[in-house]
């Protein structure tokens, strides 16, 4: 049934008439823009299901056979069955798909393995480090010390052997790889080596790459890190929320971690989202999808940089590149409020080296959508006649509406 007609002749358009008109308004902003926010992306009709299910209503603290609620057998069937795909998908011993978000994911890892004062060692947030990395605004930079290790000013590329230095020096309790705006592949062997040689643990961040590591398109931190946090929407295409890989030896502590230390009642209706985009992330069609991604951001990158953009490290091996329009004339933040007014919907972020912000980008909602590389050498060229005001704004947007009309996310609707 189309969201539509849902929304026109069924509860919410007779009962509440303007959060309908909000619902409706939404879907057609996402339909007529293009949407290259790397954190973003369009879930299946299957998942949308999911989550408007009767799931919902159940509370279920604790976990499937040891609810502290009664009514709970049905969706225990539903945590299982996400629990077991995750662990088949990823090829984990232990999955818990119970965490809210990234970054509640990140905290309960915290929470299984260290106590607060704990030193821990990640990426710095001016190299695209994440709030949970040790912002002294979030709960990690209160209740830890964290230390920033940083990038290579020529390359970009993560400073490994700065990495190793502090590590010596620090002994850090843990070691975080993992990032909201680094390009290319983490090297998860060696921070298996220098957290086993300071005798750390290693909690990667997959936030990002998880979706590409389901599809066989980006190495696999599972084989060499003692705890995996994830999110489940992004590149994965499932709903908002976290999940945690583990070893065995590791599950009792990061499921006392999850409930009863840092959350309460699972979100059944989520969590059967999960399974589901976990057994599409199963399946060929989604592998593929996962490389026209990587080939996607490859060719926005290439394309961009021939243009006199700035790209990070010089292209990228993900779903997202960072670039500096300063060459073009614009600062990131103006950027951003042209590309915003032409309909495309974008992030600033830090760039490496310097106080000024650049522009982040993502491909999985506009492959998601069926767009290959033809149409991202189409936004190239728009997205810089923009910044170089060669085309008139309203004309931008047309442009997009038009583009975005060619491929819409939920066709039908």
């Amino acid at each position: 049934m189309a969201v539509t007609h849902t929304l026109e002749a069924d509860v919410l358009r007779r009962q509440d008439p303007e959060l309908a008109d909000i619902l409706l308004g939404e879907l057609t902003r996402q339909s007529t823009t293009l949407q290259l926010i790397a954190a973003e992306n369009f879930t299946s009709p299957a998942v949308l299901a999911a989550l408007g299910s009767p799931l919902a209503n159940k509370y279920a603290e604790g976990y499937p056979g040891a609810r502290y609620h009664g009514g709970c057998e049905i969706v225990d069937v539903a945590e299982r069955i996400a629990v077991d795909r995750a662990k088949a998908l990823f090829g984990a011993e232990h999955a818990n798909v119970q965490s809210h978000s990234g970054s509640s994911a990140v905290l309960a890892a915290y929470a299984a393995l260290l106590r607060p004062g704990d030193t821990v060692l990640a990426l710095g947030l001016p190299y695209g480090g994440h709030l949970t990395h040790g912002s002294p605004a979030n709960f990690s930079g209160r209740w830890f010390d964290f230390i920033g290790y940083g990038v290579e000013a020529d390359s970009g590329l993560i400073d490994h052997e700065q990495v190793r230095a502090l590590a010596r020096t620090h002994r850090p309790k843990a070691i975080v790889c993992g990032s909201i705006a680094y390009p290319r592949h983490i090297d998860y062997a060696f921070f298996r080596e220098v957290a086993d040689e300071v005798g750390a643990y290693l909690i990667a961040d997959a936030a990002h790459p998880i979706g590409l590591v389901a599809g066989g398109a980006a190495p696999s931190p599972v084989p060499y890190a003692d705890v995996v946090c994830a999110t489940t929407h992004k590149v994965l295409r499932g709903p908002r929320g976290g999940m945690i890989l583990c070893g065995s030896e590791l599950a009792e502590r990061v499921d006392r971690a999850v409930f009863p230390f840092t959350q309460g009642g699972a979100q059944m209706h989520s969590i059967a989202a999960k399974a589901v985009a976990f057994g599409e992330a199963s399946t060929e069609a989604f592998a593929a999808y996962a490389r026209q991604v990587v080939a996607n951001a490859r060719r926005l990158a290439a394309d961009l940089g021939a243009a006199g953009l700035a790209i990070t490290t010089g292209g990228t091996d993900t779903h997202l590149l960072t670039v500096d329009p300063a060459a073009l004339g614009v600062d990131g933040r103006s950027a951003r409020g042209r590309l915003t007014a032409a309909g495309m919907i974008l992030d600033t972020c830090a760039l490496p080296h310097g106080d000024a912000r650049g522009l982040r980008l993502g491909t999985a909602a506009l492959t998601t959508q069926g767009m290959g590389e033809a149409e991202m050498s189409y936004i190239a060229a728009l997205f810089v006649s923009v910044l170089r005001d060669e085309v008139d704004g309203r004309k931008a947007r047309e442009e997009v509406r038009e583009l975005a009309g060619r491929f819409p996310p939920y066709p039908g609707w």
